[in-house]
């Protein structure tokens, strides 16, 4: 094992509270999620369409870390896919020809377009959550943080206001999350109101089959569109502006689009103010340090990590170079400061060309080469844990970005 110096504000995990076996032992119960035991709501949700067996390497490693650092304070860790005869198929977990979980091009495996992977995935978290409770992230979701410490004095507490935890990249002007870390109990008010809305959206003009054009429904009104200051440039050199890249970018995102418009939504027929309940329920992570530090310390520049983090630590009596001292930070930062970190993938690479998670992705194996400063970040993920859980974002009561019923006039058919 790597001799890495350990942080202040870090503590090393006992290893009685890690699974150290092997990754093949690790993997081969990977590969067969078990049922979900009744009254258990910690549980780690999971998708990769092909199943974890086809996943990329660099994705199996972050898996695997979850369940290493997690699964002895009584978290399952399940990766769920669609593939024909998998034992981690959805539909042995949920009803994937029911109509009030899955929109129709979901239940007749009908979505299309450029992204429909990330979409199917997106149409699984919700109910999921619903039904099971616990946590649901990305497969390019880094945990560093003690998620369990935080659920514990939280969600998982009984007598906590707290419902909800996600990160918040809105600010003070609107209320909002990220899709790709959501943590509730079975059945929560927010989430529940979060899919019907989002099943109404997809089962506009007969059935939609993507999410093209869903940034211009009349339900997501109030609620401004995402990225307003992106533009693409594709391969070929075509140009695509600020308004165009942002309606494609919310399109992208409707998940969150549509957690936006409930959190700030007054529906007085319902008993439901948004606003008042983001400030009461909604336990608010910082999304910058919180789960984008790597990004916001190279200014989103991907290739500019990917190099950071290739460089060899210097060894013994070494002289430190500039570069090895941004990188160092970077580990440093994200241990001590983020509670996870999020490995982009998805369109974002129309408008950034490359990231961390893509180059990892395309070098087999370069997160964990030895005695780097990549190795050294997973190490610690895997193996210490933050003395502390981070605070919350307190959330201001803003005005509501619409009044009127969650799903308009009349209720979905």
């Amino acid at each position: 094992m790597e001799d890495y110096p350990l942080l202040t504000g870090v503590h090393a995990i006992p290893p009685a509270l890690l699974d150290l076996r092997p990754s093949a032992t690790i993997d081969a119960h990977l590969l067969h999620p078990p049922p979900v035991t009744t009254g258990s709501p910690k549980n780690i949700w999971f998708f990769w369409h092909s199943g974890y067996a086809h996943m990329h390497p660099y994705t199996q490693r972050t898996v695997r870390a979850w369940h290493r650092r997690f699964s002895k304070q009584g978290w399952t860790v399940r990766v769920l896919d669609r593939h024909p005869g998998s034992p981690g198929n959805i539909a042995h977990f949920l009803d994937v020809h029911d109509a009030t979980l899955f929109p129709r091009a979901f239940r007749e495996n009908t979505l299309t377009g450029a992204y429909a992977r990330q979409h199917t995935s997106d149409l699984v978290r919700w109910p999921l959550l619903l039904r099971y409770g616990g946590v649901y992230a990305d497969v390019g979701m880094m945990q560093i943080g003690d998620l369990d410490a935080l659920w514990n004095c939280t969600v998982g507490d009984a007598d906590s206001p707290f419902e909800v935890l996600s990160y918040s990249p809105g600010g003070e002007k609107l209320y909002s999350l990220t899709n790709y870390f959501l943590a509730a109990m079975p059945g929560n008010a927010l989430f529940e109101r979060c899919h019907r809305l989002l099943l109404t959206l997809w089962a506009a003009e007969g059935g939609k089959t993507s999410t093209d054009g869903m940034h211009a429904s009349p339900l997501l009104k109030g609620v401004p569109l995402m990225g307003g200051e992106h533009t693409i440039i594709e391969a070929d050199g075509t140009f695509i502006g600020k308004e165009e890249t942002s309606r494609l970018l919310t399109d992208y995102i409707i998940q969150g689009q549509v957690a936006s418009a409930v959190m700030g939504l007054v529906d007085e027929q319902d008993g439901w103010d948004g606003p008042a309940y983001c400030v009461e329920h909604v336990y608010a992570l910082n999304f910058m340090v919180g789960s984008q530090y790597i990004n916001e310390l190279t200014a989103w520049d991907g290739q500019k990590a990917f190099d950071l983090m290739s460089l060899p630590v210097p060894k013994e009596g070494e002289k430190e170079s500039d570069d090895q001292r941004g990188a160092r930070e970077i580990v440093e930062g994200c241990l001590t400061r983020s509670f996870g970190f999020k490995l982009a993938h998805g369109l974002i690479l129309r408008v950034n060309k490359v990231t961390l998670g893509s180059l990892w992705r395309d070098n087999p194996g370069s997160d964990v080469v030895p005695g780097t400063y990549a190795a050294w970040l997973r190490h610690g993920i895997e193996h210490w844990t933050q003395d502390a859980v981070p605070e919350r974002l307190e959330l201001s009561l803003i005005p509501p970005s619409r009044i009127g019923r969650l799903l308009g006039e009349t209720e979905q058919q």
